[in-house]
């Protein structure tokens, strides 16, 4: 992650607030990969998601190193909700992808994002594991390691490669028949999940990436760093927005088509639409 960092400042001239994130990722990282080589307790919350002691220590870091690096932003992490101001605060996922971390799995990260007047504006990815590094400020473009990234050039459903989470929270959320049709009409279909999809995404390496029954650290970060690679991120319907708790990133010249492929069942059949209230 050292590297890493030292490789993004040495190419890239840095806005404070992406040193501040890097600077806090790295930290919340540092406590996540201590932990997972140790031993630490796992429970699981009301809404039935792991947590660990890691995921806390982290979040706690990343407010500590935020708050002071600027102060008056308030928060909204996943594991202590919102505290501050709204208008402009830094959203925080400390452990996206935590069943992974407690299997020792390495497809797991710190997500941190800042939103102002209810834009993304800048997010940062990384996964200590794998010393993975993304970041994406608005107008700077979406960067990995030091590296631009650009979504790829595919316009044929038939040559694209999909990216999915988990399918039986896709058919949960009444998404089941549309994924279906998604699946038979592109190329190469997987299940990496969580931040990793995203990321593939954005780097040219897919072209679509779905996934359910989110919360809004799970996916701000991801928003800013598609956008700023070339690519488009939406909710099921269409609706550019990370509070609704459906998310699809495609590289934007497939995603219309996209879109009307996943149109679920008429309304008034099955469940209704997840939404996320912050």
């Amino acid at each position: 992650m050292d590297e890493a960092l030292r490789e993004t400042s040495k190419r890239t001239a840095l806005h404070p607030t992406v040193a501040a994130a890097l600077e806090a990722a790295r930290a919340a990282g540092e406590i996540a990969m201590k932990n997972n080589r140790g031993g630490y307790e796992v429970t699981n919350k009301d809404d039935k998601t792991t947590v660990t002691q890691a995921d806390r220590e982290a979040e706690k870091a990343i407010r500590a190193i935020l708050g002071r690096a600027t102060p008056g932003c308030g928060f909204l992490g996943e594991e202590f909700g919102q505290e501050g101001s709204t208008r402009r605060r830094w959203i925080i996922d400390p452990i996206d992808g935590t069943k992974n971390f407690v299997r020792h799995i390495p497809i797991w990260a710190v997500l941190i994002a800042l939103e102002e007047d209810g834009q993304v504006t800048m997010g940062v990815v990384h996964n200590p594991a794998t010393g993975e590094l993304y970041w994406a400020r608005k107008g700077e473009g979406a960067w990995a390691n030091g590296g631009r990234m650009q979504v790829s050039t595919c316009a044929a459903m038939k040559d694209a490669f999909l990216i999915h989470s988990g399918l039986n929270i896709l058919r949960a959320a009444g998404y089941w028949a549309g994924f279906e049709r998604l699946v038979d009409a592109t190329a190469r279909q997987r299940g990496f999940g969580d931040y990793y999809g995203y990321c593939v995404v954005a780097a040219g390496k897919a072209e679509i990436y779905a996934e359910a029954d989110l919360k809004p650290w799970d996916v701000a970060p991801m928003k800013i760093l598609i956008e700023e690679a070339g690519g488009r991120l939406t909710d099921f319907a269409g609706k550019p927005d990370i509070y609704t708790g459906s998310m699809l990133a495609t590289n934007g010249l497939l995603h219309d088509e996209v879109l009307r492929l996943l149109r679920r069942h008429p309304p008034g059949i099955g469940e209704a639409p997840m939404e996320w209230a912050g």
